[in-house]
């Protein structure tokens, strides 16, 4: 029997939580993907997989997209993302990253 990965119940309350108190990047990055405004794809914020919650995935074509902050850029936090990376991957989800001024002064590249 395989094991639930998508939406643990466990982080649920998490979930919401960061939902309903999203970075500026990623509020922005919302309203540039929900309503499947991007090519159609259907997208969710805040979704979980294994122990992670991405910031965005888009499940037919298991695409992750991640906003990276200052704290995803210390010696820490990159093993912490690679190591999460590798989880993904291993599950056949795409990662993609981007630091959250990219969003904003990048938008179109994004």
């Amino acid at each position: 029997m395989e094991h639930q990965l998508n939406n643990l119940k466990v982080l649920e309350a998490n979930r919401k939580h960061l939902r309903k108190n999203l970075t500026p990047a990623e509020a922005f990055m919302w309203n540039l993907l929900k309503n499947s405004k991007l090519e159609g794809k259907k997208f969710r914020r805040q979704h979980s997989f294994g122990y992670y919650i991405l910031d965005f995935y888009c499940p037919s074509e298991k695409l992750c997209i991640e906003l990276d902050g200052h704290g995803h850029f210390t010696p820490e936090g990159l093993e912490n993302d690679l190591i999460r990376t590798q989880f993904l991957i291993s599950h056949g989800i795409t990662v993609i990253r981007f630091e959250n001024k990219f969003v904003f002064e990048h938008t179109n590249w994004v």
